[in-house]
């Protein structure tokens, strides 16, 4: 194959993928999208596998087999409430494979030239990262490892001097003739341990900013490991995945009000001390209760326009065709009924969408924050199920507290709120 027709090849297979994420944005044609980019990404490991002539490797495709088994095994074993753990140990994945790329690149350092040996180091600095910080991501979600944030004595210089000494190691992959102590071993370590440092201290709150922050890290890995080698599918493909992975994170955080810099320096979970103390609120005789209260049920019988708002708690309890029911039973009754999906609604974006279109609930009643906040307004009912950072009205104005300037979904402006939760 000649390098003419393998570019071409590359340029094709690129742009299948990229045709099949943007099919992905369209329910209907959401699964053949991912067959699509699926599929493109295994003609690309083929085509990789015969451009350097080791089709005949075994070893490679015995590999490949154990993958697949164990790809097909996770297809039925796999929980939906389980898929941001799964999509956490992905990521984590991308990113080792593209650090064993970029150490092997490494090995043979004598015969690189600088940019391949910067290009290597920066690859195995930043895949080191995705891997350490991917696992810890996957073990809090998995309740392996406490969801609470978890912040060291000095927490913060640890993670400022690790992440700059990351940066120094890639940086001294310029310098001819390191040993490989200094050229693979140390850079490895202290990259490794900043993964940890910074992703131990973000609580479950901010997870889904992680997850796609490390999405699109094992990327970036991806794509440099590529220029170190000198591959194009790599790092085209790679290209793809970070920068889609970027832009999916700077929603998040606009979604959250975080800083990406915050993130890295893992400071998105600790609250700022609050300017005063507030003083704890005092025993109050509970207020008669109106003889013409209504039940929720008398509520809902008689409301026009009710908007559900799903959480992780929903998720969690399974309860999205429980949701879809009463919705059905509203709709009937000749009620219009919206769902509010606030981007972080879940562990992981999108998970929400995906719960109720699996329940059958058509994907144009999901609407996002901006374009629903306008209807509390005029809503009957809101009916919370399982959500709470993403309601809580304190994000607006109450100082010092984690979720404070978050944007939140408008509930506190319907004309009855319905609260479904297990905690306070």
């Amino acid at each position: 194959m000649t390098s003419t027709v393998y570019y071409m090849i590359c340029a094709v297979l690129t742009l299948g993928v990229l045709v099949g994420i943007a099919m992905m944005s369209k329910v209907p044609t959401a699964v053949k999208g991912n067959l699509l980019s699926a599929g493109c990404t295994l003609a690309a490991v083929l085509v990789t596998l015969y451009r350097y002539d080791i089709l005949s490797d075994w070893l490679l495709w015995g590999s490949m087999a154990v993958g697949l088994v164990i790809g097909l095994v996770w297809t039925v074993k796999i929980k939906m409430i389980e898929m941001p753990q799964l999509v956490a140990f992905f990521n984590g994945l991308g990113g080792a494979a593209s650090m064993l790329v970029a150490l092997l690149s490494l090995l043979e350092a004598p015969q690189l030239d600088l940019f391949s040996r910067v290009t290597a180091s920066l690859a195995m600095v930043i895949g080191s990262i995705t891997f350490t910080g991917s696992m810890i991501a996957a073990g809090k979600l998995h309740k392996i490892l406490s969801q609470k944030s978890i912040v060291w004595p000095a927490h913060q210089a640890i993670t400022t001097i690790s992440l700059v000494a990351s940066a120094v190691c890639v940086g001294a992959a310029a310098v001819e003739g390191l040993s490989p102590l200094l050229l693979i071993v140390v850079p490895l370590a202290i990259s490794g341990f900043f993964g940890i440092a910074f992703a131990i201290r973000i609580g479950g709150a901010d997870m889904p900013i992680t997850i796609s922050l490390l999405n699109s890290l094992s990327g970036v890995a991806g794509s440099i490991a590529g220029m170190a080698i000198g591959d194009p599918l790599l790092v085209a493909i790679g290209g793809v995945v970070g920068a889609s992975g970027l832009l999916l994170t700077q929603i998040m955080c606009r979604a959250m009000n975080r800083s990406l810099g915050d993130i890295l320096l893992g400071k998105t979970s600790a609250p700022a001390k609050p300017k005063a103390a507030v003083p704890a609120p005092q025993e109050k005789e509970p207020e008669p209760v109106v003889a013409e209260e209504l039940s929720p049920a008398e509520i809902l019988r008689e409301a026009k326009k009710v908007i559900i708002v799903p959480g992780y708690g929903m998720a969690l309890a399974q309860a999205q065709h429980l949701v879809k029911q009463l919705s059905d039973k509203l709709e009937a009754n000749g009620t219009q009924v919206l769902y509010a999906i606030h981007p972080v609604a879940g562990r992981m974006p999108g998970h929400m969408n995906v719960l109720l279109c699996e329940a059958d609930v058509p994907y144009e009643k999901l609407h996002e924050m901006e374009e629903v906040n306008p209807e509390f307004d005029s809503c009957d009912a809101a009916i919370i199920i399982g959500a709470n950072d993403v309601v809580n009205p304190a994000a607006r104005d109450a100082e010092g507290t984690p979720i404070y300037g978050m944007p939140v979904l408008n509930v506190d402006h319907a004309k009855h709120i319905i609260i479904c939760n297990y905690d306070l």
